[in-house]
């Protein structure tokens, strides 16, 4: 009998969590050559093609138009504007530190969820909020490589546009696959993300092979792919079991940003991380006698990362999705 850590849905869960910490790296790379305009724009682009190319074998259906507006919400904020300002923030920001200030996202979900949403706050979700915006605090007040900056508060903006996206997709993942928002919502972001066109264009014609290759791998890879295996495996494994091994997306991406590029974090940087961590899994501990289903699945990728008929808290990052 195969090993349970050896099955499909556990190396899709894998293989989602090591691409979305990935995207932090990839991003830094890529900046450098074709910068934030460029970049955003051809990730953005190379992802949505690549989930439109694997929507009909996937069997993505049509969208009603009556959804269209709220799809279109959920491209400018969890696609368009995430990827604007993860890209400049990580100007300045270091990949790894940037992945522990997107890592709490879900406290910016679950506020925002209770105010447009009216969802029943929790202590587990308020006390959980406080510890992780807390932990943000000391990674974005940090001293060294990843100092503070006011790209770490750019950072930060991207964790709450993202936060918008998730509650935006609530309604949408009542009638939908999660595959099925996120490929309407990264066809949405690449139309609204239009306008930077020409200038992605002259970038792209002096930017740099390692530029182009690093934006190729994060439109193709965590963007589009990873979107694929996690909703496989999320189809497939325990929400708990989902839950836990995408805590582990921040910390990878510290890993593969000192293997890719050198970085070193800074012990309060993990300190500050290590709290994030801790409030977040604070928010989504399940209260005794509540319902699985009503815990929010928390992501970190760079863009947006659902899960069939759930609300998945990009990534990307990245991702989760988001990045």
């Amino acid at each position: 009998m195969q090993p349970r850590f050896l099955s499909s849905s556990f190396l899709a869960l894998t293989g989602t969590v090591v691409l979305w910490a990935s995207a932090f790296p990839a991003i830094r790379v890529g900046v450098d050559g074709l910068g934030v305009q460029g970049l955003s724009f051809l990730r953005i682009m190379i992802a949505a093609v690549a989930l439109l190319l694997v929507a009909p074998f996937a069997k993505v259906r049509t969208p009603r138009p009556g959804d269209l507006p709220l799809i279109v919400l959920c491209g400018a904020t969890g696609i368009t504007a995430y990827q604007l300002l993860l890209n400049r923030g990580e100007v300045e920001v270091a990949a790894g530190t940037a992945s522990l200030l997107i890592a709490i996202t879900p406290a910016f979900s679950v506020l925002l969820g209770s105010l447009v949403l009216k969802e029943r706050l929790s202590r587990n979700i308020v006390l959980g909020s406080v510890v992780a915006l807390a932990g943000a605090a000391i990674v974005s007040m940090a001293k060294g490589a990843g100092g503070f900056t006011a790209s770490a508060l750019v950072v930060l903006a991207a964790a709450v546009v993202q936060g918008v996206y998730h509650v935006a997709t609530k309604p949408l993942l009542r009638h939908y696959t999660g595959l099925e928002v996120a490929t309407y919502a990264m066809v949405a972001g690449a139309v609204l993300a239009l306008p930077l066109a020409p200038a992605t264009w002259h970038a792209a014609l002096r930017a740099p092979a390692d530029a182009l290759v690093s934006v190729l791998y994060l439109g193709l890879l965590p963007s589009a792919f990873g979107f694929v295996i996690w909703a496989y495996a999320v189809a497939r494994l325990p929400l708990a079991t989902s839950t836990a091994a995408l805590y582990l997306v921040a910390p990878v991406a510290l890993l593969v940003s000192f293997l890719w590029l050198g970085e070193v974090p800074h012990p309060i940087e993990l300190v500050g991380g290590a709290v994030s961590v801790a409030g977040v899994v604070m928010i989504n501990r399940r209260v005794p006698g509540r319902p699985a289903a009503d815990q929010p699945v928390t992501a970190h990728d760079e863009n947006t990362r659902p899960g069939p008929h759930r609300i998945v808290e990009p990534v990307s990052g990245p991702g989760p999705i988001k990045e």
